[in-house]
C-alpha cells in the first residue's frame, strides 16, 4: 500500500474529485499542504490578498460551470475566521466550495496555542458540514465525505480543519483506486409531476417562477422546453436570471421589491396559479406574503424538503433535483400535447409581453453628473449576450437588475442571500479564472468597490483580466435610501475634499490612483456620451494587458431607484417611467 503525508492524500483527493484550481494564503500551520500542493502539482494555486477575498473567490469560481468545485485554503486561526462571511455567503446561495484550514497541533489546540481557534465551531452555522480531523487516518473518508456532502441535496459549503501533525503524520492511502462517493439528489415521481401539471391545466393564468436551483441543477434548456410546450410565461428568480433568456418570448421578467421589473411585477400580480422551481421564495421576492400569495395556487419544487412549507405552505410540494423534475415536466406535457391535452395559453403569454413592451423604466438621461440609468444603458450597448456579469449588493446592484439584460444560465453571478459588501472583485477574479476567455464585467457602487479592493493587485499579478465598473456617487446609497422611513441621512454620506485629488471636488477616494497603483488600469468618465467609448477602451486594455480594467462614472450624488418597503403591488418609481421610445433604447422590447 502506497504511503503518504494525511496532506498529500488530501491533494491526491482534491485531484481525483476534478479540483484544478485553489485560492488561498499559506501560512505556518498550513504549509505541511502547501508542500504537498507543490510536489504533486495540477492544482493551480492564485494567491489573494486577503482570506476572505480567497473564499469569494472560490465561489465565483464555482458558479462559472457546471460541476466546478472552487476550494479555499488559509492557515490556522483569522485565516478560518476571515473565510466564514465566504462560507455564509456560499450556503445562502447553495453554492459548495470547499474551505481547509490549517490548525494547531491536536495536543494544543485547547491550550490557548498561538492561533488556535476552534473553527469547527465557528464555521458550523454557516456550513453544511465543519470538521476538525484529529486522526491522520481520517483524512481521506473526510474528504470523500465533504465532496459527497457539497454535491448532494441542496449544494452547499464544507470546512475541513487540518492540524499541522495531522498534515505531517504519514498514512496508507492508494490515490490510484480512490473513487468519489455517488451523489444524492431526491427525484420527482411520476405520480407527483402529473398531479402538479393537472393543478397547472386547470389554471387560467399560470407562470412559472425558475430560480437558482435551475442553475445549479444545469436545467436550463429544460425549463425553456417545458415553458415552450405548454406556453407557461417564466418569472426568473434574482438568483434564476438567465435560465431563460431575457428575449424569450416567454420570459416575463422578474418579480421582487428591488430587483424587479415594471412588468414583471404587472404580470405576477394578474396571475393565478405558480409553479416554483428551485427557489426559495425569498423576501426580497415576494414581499408581503398576503400580497403575493393572495388568489394563487402554488406549486413548490425543490430539492431541500425541509424548504418546502418554510416560507408559506404550498398547496402541492415536491422534493426534486430541479433536473429531475424538469425532465419528467417535459415528458408528460410532451404526451399530453400529443393527445391534445394542454390547454392554449397564447392569449396570456400575449398579455404578458404586451406589458414587457410597454411597462419600462427610462434609462436615457444626458444630465452631468452622470445618473446611473445611464451607465446600465451604455452596459447593454457595450458587452451584450456574451457578458457575465458580477455584483453583490446597494443600489448598483438593483438598478443593474431592473435595467441590464442575460442571457444565459451563469451569466448573472450575483450574491443574493448573504451580500456582503466586497464580494464583487474577489468574486470577478474567480469567475476569469474558471473562464479566461469570457467578457467578465463586475458592477460595483464605491462603497463595495473600497471594501476589498485590495484584491486587485491579485489579477495584476497573475494577469486576470475583467472590466469593472465602478458607480460612484460617494454614498451609502441603498443605506441613505432606506434611511428616508427614519427621516435621517446620517454616517452614509462618503464625501470629502482629497487633498491630493483637488480636481475631484467632494468625491474623496482617487480610485484612479489607487487602482493605478495596485497594477491595473482605470478611466474615469464624466460624461454620458463618453460612456460607450469608455467601456470600449476598457475591454481593448483587458484584452492587451491582462489586468483588471476599471471604469468609474462619476454619478450625481443622489439617486433614488425603484422600490418598496413592503409589498410588490406598492413599488415607488422615483423616476419618470419610460413614455418615449428614445426614453428607454436598450430595452428588450422598446416602445413602439
Amino acid at each position: 500500500m502506497p504511503r503518504m503525508t494525511a496532506a498529500r492524500a488530501a491533494v491526491e483527493i482534491l485531484k481525483r474529485e476534478g479540483v484544478t484550481n485553489a485560492f488561498g494564503v499559506p501560512g505556518a500551520a498550513i504549509n505541511p499542504f502547501y508542500a504537498a500542493l507543490k510536489a504533486s502539482g495540477g492544482v493551480h494555486h492564485t494567491l489573494a490578498r486577503h482570506v476572505e477575498g480567497a473564499s469569494h473567490m472560490a465561489e465565483g469560481y464555482t458558479r462559472t460551470h457546471p460541476g466546478n468545485i472552487g476550494v479555499c485554503v488559509g492557515t490556522s486561526g483569522p485565516a478560518g475566521t476571515d473565510m466564514i462571511t465566504g462560507l455564509y455567503s456560499a450556503l445562502g446561495d447553495s453554492i459548495p466550495i470547499l474551505c481547509i484550514t490549517g490548525q494547531a497541533p491536536t495536543t494544543v489546540i485547547h491550550k490557548e496555542d498561538f492561533q488556535a481557534v476552534d473553527i469547527a465551531s465557528i464555521a458550523a452555522p454557516v456550513t453544511k458540514a465543519a470538521t476538525t480531523v484529529l486522526e491522520a487516518a481520517q483524512v481521506p473518508g473526510v474528504f470523500q465525505q465533504a465532496f459527497h456532502l457539497m454535491r448532494s441535496g441542496r449544494p452547499g459549503p464544507v470546512l475541513v480543519d487540518l492540524p499541522i501533525d495531522v498534515q505531517l503524520t504519514e498514512i496508507e492511502f492508494d490515490p490510484e483506486t480512490y473513487e468519489p462517493l455517488p451523489v444524492y439528489r431526491p427525484v420527482a415521481s411520476r405520480a407527483q409531476i402529473e398531479k402538479a401539471v393537472r393543478l397547472l391545466n386547470e389554471s387560467e393564468r399560470p407562470l412559472i417562477v425558475a430560480g437558482g436551483g435551475v442553475i445549479n441543477a444545469d436545467a436550463a434548456a429544460l425549463l425553456a422546453e417545458f415553458a415552450e410546450l405548454t406556453g407557461v410565461p417564466v418569472i426568473p428568480t434574482l438568483m434564476g436570471w438567465g435560465a431563460l433568456a431575457d428575449d424569450h418570448p416567454l420570459n416575463a421578467g422578474m418579480v421582487g421589491l428591488q430587483t424587479s421589473h415594471r412588468y414583471g411585477n404587472a404580470t405576477f400580480l394578474e396571475s393565478d396559479f405558480v409553479l416554483g422551481i428551485g427557489n426559495r421564495w425569498a423576501n426580497r421576492h415576494t414581499g408581503k406574503l398576503d400580497v403575493y400569495t393572495r388568489g394563487r395556487t402554488f406549486v413548490h419544487v425543490d430539492i431541500e424538503p425541509t424548504q418546502i412549507g418554510k416560507i408559506f405552505a404550498p398547496d402541492y410540494g415536491i422534493a426534486s433535483d430541479a433536473k429531475a423534475a424538469l425532465t419528467l415536466f417535459v415528458k408528460v406535457a410532451k404526451e399530453l400535447r400529443a393527445a391534445g391535452g394542454l390547454p392554449d395559453r397564447g392569449a396570456w403569454a400575449a398579455a404578458a409581453r404586451e406589458r414587457k413592451a410597454t411597462l419600462h423604466r427610462r434609462t436615457h438621461f444626458d444630465q452631468v453628473p452622470l445618473k446611473p440609468q445611464r451607465v446600465y444603458e451604455e452596459m447593454n450597448r457595450a458587452f451584450g449576450p456574451e457578458a457575465r456579469y458580477v455584483t453583490t449588493i446597494g443600489l448598483s446592484q438593483i438598478a443593474g437588475a431592473q435595467m441590464l439584460h442575460v442571457y444565459k444560465p451563469r451569466h448573472w453571478i450575483n450574491c443574493g442571500q448573504a451580500g456582503p459588501l466586497g464580494w464583487t472583485i474577489p468574486a470577478a477574479l474567480g469567475v476569469a479564472v474558471a473562464d479566461p476567455e469570457a467578457m467578465v464585467v463586475a458592477l460595483s457602487g464605491d462603497y463595495d468597490f473600497q471594501f476589498m479592493l485590495e484584491e486587485l493587485a491579485v489579477g495584476a499579478q497573475h494577469h486576470i483580466p475583467y472590466v469593472h465598473v465602478l458607480v460612484n456617487n460617494s454614498y451609502l446609497g441603498l443605506i441613505r435610501q432606506a434611511q428616508r422611513n427614519f427621516d435621517i441621512d446620517f454616517q452614509v454620506n462618503l464625501e470629502f475634499e482629497n487633498i491630493n485629488s483637488p480636481e475631484l471636488g467632494v468625491y474623496g477616494v482617487d480610485h484612479v490612483k489607487v487602482v493605478e497603483g495596485l497594477g491595473c488600469k482605470a478611466i474615469r468618465v464624466t460624461e454620458p456620451d463618453q460612456l460607450l467609448p469608455a467601456f470600449e477602451e476598457a475591454k481593448k486594455l483587458a484584452a492587451e494587458h491582462r489586468v483588471p480594467v476599471v471604469v468609474e462614472a462619476i454619478l450625481e450624488r443622489v439617486t433614488n431607484i425603484s422600490m418598496s418597503g413592503t409589498d410588490i403591488a406598492s413599488v415607488h418609481e422615483f423616476e419618470d417611467i419610460a413614455t418615449e421610445p428614445w426614453h428607454a433604447p436598450t430595452e428588450i422590447l422598446p416602445l413602439a
